[in-house]
Order: C-alpha cells, then structure tokens, then sequence
C-alpha cells in the first residue's frame, strides 16, 4: 500500500501557478463539440451513497465518441480500507496509459449528468503533474443537448502509451494537515457534504461513521456551486459563494473525497487558485474515535 503525508498547500499568488492555472477547468459542451478531436474523453461517472444505478451500462448506452471508461473506484488504492483512496503513483500511470494518455495528452473528463466523478478525475490528473485536464460542464446530459454525437457498445481499445508522473502532494491533505488547518485563521477547511450531514440532524450513510463536523470547518454544501442541470454557476456566483477562501489556504472535505473535489474545481472557476483535498474526508475523520466532532448549526456563508 501506498502512504502519502499530505502537506497544507501554501496559499501563492495565481500568477505563480502558471498558464494553466489562468484558465477555467471547464469546457462547455459547444466548445468540446467543436474541438473534440484535440481531446481523449474519459467517462468518469460515479454514483454517490444512496443513489442508484450502472455508470459501466450507462457508458455502454451512449458516450462521448472516442471516450474511455474511467472508473473512480479503480483508480484507487485497493489496499486502502477507505472508498475510493488515492493510488500509488505507478498504479495511476499504468491504469492512464492503458487508456491511451500521456501526462501531455488533452484530456477532458465528464459524467453522465453534472461532474463529480469528472471532478474527481480532473483532481486526481492534477495530483500526479497532468495540467491540460479539463471538466465538461454538464456532462453527457449538455452534451446531448447542445446536439453532440454519441457512440454505443464497448470502447474501442486505444493503443497504450506511457503516462509519466510528476505527483504534487501539496494537493493531497491528510487528516494532520484538516488539524492545522483547523487552527490557523489563514486556513479553512470546507465540507462538502449536506447541511443536515454536517449538522448531524440526519444519520450518516456508512455504518460505523459519527455524524457531525470537524471543529471550525464550514459547510459548502457541493450542490450549492451548480445550477439544477448540473452545470456549474458563473463565476461571479461562485466568488460569492466561495469568498472565505480569498486569500486562505483551503483544504475540502466531504464523506469520502468525491465531491469535496467540486469545491476545489469551482474554487479554480471562480479564481481563487488550487486547493488541497482530504482524501480520508468524513469516512476517515467521522470514524476516528480520537477526532474531534461536534455537532449543529449548518455554517456555510
């Protein structure tokens, strides 16, 4: 198994990011229809607990053309006790070079409606040094809509290439870094998981696992940054939202590292550069009997 210790991502000004870094991870739909031959698409559907479905039939129903299917659960840690854990940078670059990317190909990652699992792809390309990863914003859904063509059946299976990986760990929290984060006011932590999750008015979906949140974190609820089609809000709705993250440090968390990548993501829309994510998220913290939890009050701005 791999560990990682994750490093509380130091705060720059964006133009230290680089080129990458001034342009939105988001492409939207006409703009990919237009340019979809600069880009390998990687279905990244997942469903979140309690939702219902087959994200691998789905695929098979209709995707993008050239698309790939890129399952969250197997670019993971297998040995991890957690859901959906990071894996070790050679898994990682096996698994995208089977797919046919290299850590230069243009990639763009999508879901079959919104873009959390497309989050969760867009992070993870990040994590190991990929920078021309991009999001599609809606999904197979505005895909559809704005008159793209689909493909039916299996994948055409691409000619393998060599994925070399740069890893940034500075992206990758662990529970320490929420620690001391949750003691600085040039840090902040936000959760991505529902109010009534965070407040613990409503039982948490995996057994074993506290309701409540962590001391001094604040609810972002990740639904908040998208409109109803599962599109994400301007940016100028998203700096609202996300203004506490303005000049801070940031680390997101949520039950188990899916949609706290959202937040990082709308953080890169609306400007307010990278930010780390919480692999273990709540599924780790909520089950540490040594963690500390409270419980109440939904504390999003």
């Amino acid at each position: 198994m791999d560990h990682y210790i994750g490093t509380l991502w130091r705060r720059t000004h964006p133009s230290t990011y680089g080129a990458d870094m001034t342009i939105s991870p988001l492409v939207d739909a006409p703009t990919l229809i237009s340019e979809l031959g600069r880009f390998i698409p990687l279905d990244a559907s997942v469903l979140l607990p309690g939702q219902k479905g087959d994200p691998d039939a789905a695929f098979m129903d209709a995707h993008l053309p050239g698309a790939q299917r890129f399952d969250i659960d197997v670019f993971a840690d297998p040995e991890s006790p957690l859901p959906h854990t990071v894996p070790g940078a050679a898994r990682f670059a096996r698994l995208m070079g089977a797919l046919g990317a290299s850590e230069e190909s243009p990639i763009v990652f999508y879901d079959g409606r919104g873009s959390v699992g497309a989050c969760r792809g867009w992070w993870l390309a990040r994590l190991f040094g990929h920078r021309n990863a991009r999001i599609l914003d809606g999904g197979l859904d505005a895909w559809v809509k704005a008159g793209g063509p689909v493909e039916h059946g299996r994948a055409v299976a691409p000619d393998a290439t060599v994925f070399r990986c740069r890893p940034r760990y500075a992206l990758l929290a662990g529970a320490d870094d929420v620690r001391h984060a949750l003691e600085r006011p040039d840090a902040l932590v936000l959760d991505a998981r529902s109010g009534a999750r965070f407040a613990a008015t409503v039982p948490e979906p995996r057994p074993g696992v506290r309701g409540g949140h962590m001391p001094g974190a604040r609810s972002m609820d990740w639904t908040r940054l998208v409109d109803r089609n599962g599109c994400f809000l301007p940016r100028t709705g998203l700096r609202h939202l996300l203004a506490a993250a303005e000049d801070r440090a940031v680390i997101a968390s949520c039950g188990s590292g899916l949609t706290a990548a959202t937040i990082v993501a709308g953080l890169a829309v609306a400007g307010y550069g990278e930010a780390a994510l919480y692999d273990g998220s709540w599924a780790e913290w909520g089950s540490d009997p040594d963690a500390p939890v409270v419980t109440g009050g939904d504390e999003h701005e």
